[in-house]
């Protein structure tokens, strides 16, 4: 079966004048069974490995992305089931640094724990936000052997937020990644996004 998957645009004359340079669509998947907005000119991408994959066109490592738990490896009733936010981030930020493992020699990673919060939507459903930011650093010259000629300079840092949900069994996660100086810029748009992220019935 196919997703049953439909766009449209959002937005009333009036939000149109307050925010004129960002427009959201809506992207609902009723066959997986959730929903969220996103900035009208990212582009989804296919093949990226997540249940849905949308980037922006300008800054590649801005995107988001929504994966889902198998329903047959466990069966969740509640987010709350991942034990107390807090908890849930320190999972979520294990999961993001498992993925961004490297076989690099001289490469470091710092990350940090930003926000762990829960929050009840008006769904009724209980969501947790989960903030954190990892910077990576690498060494100039990683076959150096001097440790003095091996020094590391940042790669990368960015922030990286989660909104987890619970329906259908199954356990929903939004992730969004921004370059912490876009993320500066950007927001208030981003933070639209997670606010917006709603696990739905699924239709069978």
């Amino acid at each position: 079966m196919l997703s049953s998957l439909i766009f449209s645009k959002l937005g009333s004359p009036d939000v149109t004048l307050a925010e004129p340079s960002v427009r959201f669509r809506e992207y609902i998947d009723t066959f997986d069974g959730y929903t969220f907005l996103y900035p009208q000119n990212w582009i989804q991408v296919r093949g990226a490995g997540a249940d849905i994959f949308f980037r922006d066109p300008f800054v590649l490592d801005e995107n988001l992305s929504v994966e889902l738990s198998s329903p047959s490896s466990s069966r969740y009733k509640s987010v709350e089931d991942l034990g107390p936010p807090q908890l849930a981030a320190e999972k979520v930020l294990k999961q993001y640094l498992t993925e961004f493992m490297s076989t690099r020699l001289g490469v470091r990673r710092e990350s940090n724990i930003l926000s762990a919060l829960s929050r009840v939507a008006d769904d009724g459903r209980v969501y947790y936000q989960v903030e954190v930011n990892i910077k990576s650093y690498a060494s100039n010259n990683e076959l150096a052997v001097m440790p003095q000629d091996r020094m590391q300079r940042l790669e990368w840092d960015r922030r990286y937020l989660s909104v987890l949900g619970v329906e259908n069994n199954r356990l929903y996660e939004l992730r969004l990644q921004s370059p912490e100086n876009v993320f500066s810029e950007e927001e208030k748009d981003l933070r639209k996004v997670m606010d917006s992220f709603r696990v739905i019935n699924a239709v069978d």
